[in-house]
C-alpha cells in the first residue's frame, strides 16, 4: 500500500509544480508533456498514448 501513496504523491505533487511554473491557459497537452518529464525525473516509469 505504501507504494501506491508514494506513486499517488508524485503525480499530485508533479502536477502541481508544472501548473505552479506554467500557470493557468495552455493546452492539456502542454501540461500532460511536462508532467510527464517531471514524473520521469523522479524515476518513475510512464507511458504515453498517442
Amino acid at each position: 500500500m505504501n507504494d501506491i501513496e508514494a506513486i499517488a504523491t508524485d503525480i499530485v505533487d508533479s502536477a502541481i509544480k508544472v501548473h505552479r511554473a506554467l500557470g493557468p491557459g495552455l493546452l492539456e497537452s502542454a501540461y500532460q508533456f511536462c508532467r510527464v518529464y517531471e514524473l520521469r525525473k523522479r524515476q518513475r516509469t510512464v507511458l504515453t498514448i498517442k
